[in-house]
C-alpha cells in the first residue's frame, strides 16, 4: 500500500514568534486521519508560561496573552503531552506530517529541552515526516508565488477553514501531502522511508540556493539546511 493511503498525523503549532529557538507554543495540534478510520484529534492552549504574546502573533492566530493566561494549560504540561502524543505516533509507524517542519519540530525540541523532557528526535527510532512545503519546492520548483499552506491549499484545490489555528492547519497540511502524492508519481512510488531520506536531501539542496540567492546582497547570509529538526546548540558551540 503506498505511504498516501495510510494513516497520517497532522502536527501543527501556533506560537509567539518565527525564531523556533526562542518562540514559546501557544496552540498546538495532534490529528490523526486517513486509511478509512475515524479522525482522532487533540488540542492544546498554552499558558505560555507567563510570556506575552506579541501583537504581531495575536493577529495571525487570534491568540491575545490575555486569553492564553486565562484559558490556557500549563505550557510545561502541554508540552510532554504533545510530545506523549507524537511519541505514540512514531511507535505505531504513522508518519507525522508536518508544513514546514523544520520550524514546528525544532521548536518543539526547544521546549522538551526547556523543561528538562526528552526530545522526540532522542532515542526514538522510526521517525518519519512528511513536509508539503519540502515537497512542493522539489516537484514544482519554477513555480512563482507563495508557498504558505494558504497558498498549497487553494494550489492542490485542499478546503482550509480557519487558517491559523493550529487544528485547520494540522489537517490542511495531510490533505496537501495526499494531494501532492496523487499527482505526482514519482512520490507515490518511494517508500516512507524513503521519501524522508529523500527530503532530507532535498531541504539541504534549497537551503543551499535559497542561501545563494541572498548572498548576492548580503555575503554573511546563511539559511538552515537541516531537516526536519534543527541540532541542538550545545556548549562551546559543538553539535
Amino acid at each position: 500500500m503506498s505511504w498516501h493511503l495510510c494513516r497520517m498525523c497532522g502536527f501543527d503549532l501556533e506560537t509567539t514568534g518565527p525564531d523556533p529557538e526562542t518562540a514559546r507554543i501557544v496552540t498546538a495540534c495532534v490529528v490523526q486521519c486517513g486509511a478509512g478510520l475515524p479522525t482522532q484529534s487533540a488540542t492544546w492552549l498554552t499558558d505560555v508560561d507567563g510570556h506575552e504574546i506579541p501583537d504581531e502573533a495575536a493577529a495571525i492566530h487570534g491568540v491575545t496573552t490575555e486569553k492564553a493566561r486565562a484559558e490556557g494549560v500549563d505550557l510545561r504540561e502541554a508540552v510532554e503531552q504533545i510530545l506523549g502524543a507524537l511519541r505514540q505516533v512514531v511507535l505505531s509507524g504513522v508518519p507525522i506530517v508536518a508544513m514546514n517542519a523544520r520550524y514546528d519540530l525544532t521548536l518543539l525540541d526547544r521546549e522538551a529541552r526547556r523543561y528538562g523532557m526528552t526530545p522526540l528526535v532522542d532515542g526514538l527510532g522510526g521517525l518519519r515526516v512528511i513536509d508539503p512545503f519540502v515537497i512542493d519546492k522539489q516537484v514544482d520548483r519554477y513555480r512563482r508565488g507563495s508557498r504558505k499552506l494558504t497558498a498549497l491549499c487553494e494550489h492542490y484545490a485542499v478546503p482550509l477553514d480557519g487558517a491559523h489555528s493550529a487544528d485547520a492547519d494540522a489537517i490542511a497540511a495531510c490533505r496537501v501531502a495526499w494531494r501532492q502524492a496523487t499527482r505526482y508519481a514519482q512520490l507515490t512510488a518511494m517508500s516512507l522511508d524513503e521519501l524522508h531520506t529523500a527530503q532530507i536531501a532535498w531541504a539541504a539542496e534549497q537551503a543551499a540556493s535559497l542561501q545563494e540567492y541572498f548572498r548576492r546582497k548580503d555575503p554573511a547570509a546563511l539559511v538552515e539546511g537541516a531537516w526536519p529538526v534543527v541540532p541542538h546548540q550545545r556548549a562551546g558551540g559543538d553539535q
